[in-house]
């Protein structure tokens, strides 16, 4: 079925017309009828997203970081683990400097400390 090209040209197996039997005002109103006039709307199936860490309890170091942030608050807990990175972005800065390293490849060492990080449970 369809059409195919042959070295004639365009062949088509189409067996009918272009013309419609159905006036344009009869098939707006048979469309109209077979549509829906409302439609109702329920509540969403998914849920709202979940602000809960997902590596919460993964790594060596999960505990330790979970026992903390429960002593000194969360509020206080992220402010330093905001310095303590920034330090660490610091320090691997430099040490680019001092190899000559670009910033794509400084890019990709921020990155790799933050899936070791994520690995090792210190952003638990």
């Amino acid at each position: 079925m369809g059409a195919s090209i042959c070295g004639r040209g365009l062949v088509s197996s189409f067996q009918g017309s272009w013309e419609s039997s159905i006036t344009g005002d009869e098939y707006y109103h048979a469309l109209m009828q077979s549509v829906p006039r409302f439609v109702t709307v329920g509540k969403p199936s998914c849920s709202p997203p979940s602000m809960k860490n997902v590596n919460e309890g993964k790594g060596l170091f999960a505990p330790a970081v979970v026992i903390t942030r429960n002593i000194i608050g969360k509020k206080r807990f992220n402010q330093l683990r905001g310095k303590a990175i920034a330090l660490h972005s610091q320090v691997i800065t430099e040490f680019c400097k001092s190899i000559g390293a670009d910033a794509k490849q400084r890019q990709g060492l921020i990155r790799l400390a933050k899936k070791n990080g994520e690995r090792l449970g210190f952003l638990a």
